[in-house]
C-alpha cells in the first residue's frame, strides 16, 4: 500500500465519531492514510496484528479461509468501518484476511495507540463491544444458515442483505458490483451451483443482470426464497 495524500476528516470513521472531541488531535498525530488498490490484499490471516484499519474510501471485503482452496467472505465494510479488531487479544494474529474490492483509501492506527484510545474513550469502547456483540449474532446466524438454508434461499438473501447495506445506483442495480465467485464465498457455496441458482432468478425474472450489476425485480419473490430449508 502507498501512503495517500487525501487526509481523512477525523470525523467519519467508527473510532473518530465515538470518541472525545479533546482526543482527536491525538489521532491526527497517530492515523496514516494509505491507498488501496481494487484486488490489493491490506492483510492475511496469520499476519502478525500491527494495528487496525478504518475504510475511509472504498469497499473492503474480509475473508477467512474455508477448506484448502475455498474461503468465505464474512463481510464487506464500506466508508466508516473497522478493519482488523478481530486481531485484538492474546494470539496477536489477524484470524481473517481484508482485500480491496474497489480502488479506496484507509485510515491506519498502530495497536498501541489504539489500545490507548480505548482506555480513554469510553463511549468507543462501548461502542466497539457492540459491535462484536452484533458480529457475533451475525456470524451465529451465517453458520445457521449454512446448516439448514438452501442455496437458493441464501443466494435471495444475499441480494437482499447487499441491497440494504449499500443502496441502488441511478440504474437500479445494488450499489456494490461482486463478481459470481464472490457472491458463492459470501453464501457459503461453490461457484458452480450459485451460477445455476442466478440463471434460474433471471429465468424467473425475479432479478435481472448486466455485467456484474444486478437489479431486484421482485423483492417479494426473494424474501420468499430466504424460508426455503434443505
Amino acid at each position: 500500500m502507498k501512503k495517500s495524500k487525501s487526509e481523512c476528516d477525523i470525523n467519519s470513521c467508527f473510532m473518530c465519531r465515538s470518541c472525545l472531541k479533546q482526543w482527536q488531535p491525538a489521532i491526527a498525530a497517530n492515523k496514516k492514510n494509505f491507498k488501496v488498490r481494487k484486488g490489493e490484499l491490506i492483510f492475511k490471516e496469520g499476519d502478525e496484528v500491527k494495528g487496525v484499519y478504518f475504510v475511509y474510501e472504498g469497499i473492503v471485503k474480509v475473508h477467512k479461509k474455508w477448506g484448502d482452496e475455498k474461503e468465505l467472505i464474512i463481510r464487506f465494510a464500506s466508508s466508516g468501518a473497522i478493519l482488523g479488531h478481530r486481531g485484538l487479544g492474546g494470539n496477536n494474529v489477524y484470524p481473517i484476511s481484508a482485500t480491496a474490492l474497489e480502488d479506496g483509501i484507509l485510515c491506519y492506527v498502530e495497536i498501541e495507540f489504539f489500545e490507548s484510545t480505548l482506555r480513554v474513550n469510553t463511549d468507543f469502547t462501548y461502542n466497539l463491544m457492540m459491535f462484536f456483540a452484533t458480529e457475533l449474532q451475525e456470524s451465529e446466524r451465517k453458520m445457521r444458515n449454512l446448516a439448514h438454508m438452501s442455496v437458493k434461499g441464501r443466494v435471495a438473501l444475499a441480494l437482499i442483505s447487499l441491497q440494504g447495506q449499500f443502496g441502488k445506483k441511478e440504474d437500479q442495480s445494488i450499489n456494490i458490483e461482486l463478481s459470481r465467485q464472490d457472491l458463492a464465498s459470501y453464501t457459503g457455496a461453490t461457484y458452480e451451483t450459485v451460477f445455476r441458482v442466478m440463471n434460474e432468478l433471471l429465468k424467473e425474472d425475479i432479478i435481472k443482470t448486466t455485467g456484474k450489476k444486478i437489479v431486484i425485480n421482485k423483492a417479494d419473490k426473494l424474501l420468499e426464497l430466504t424460508s426455503q430449508q434443505l
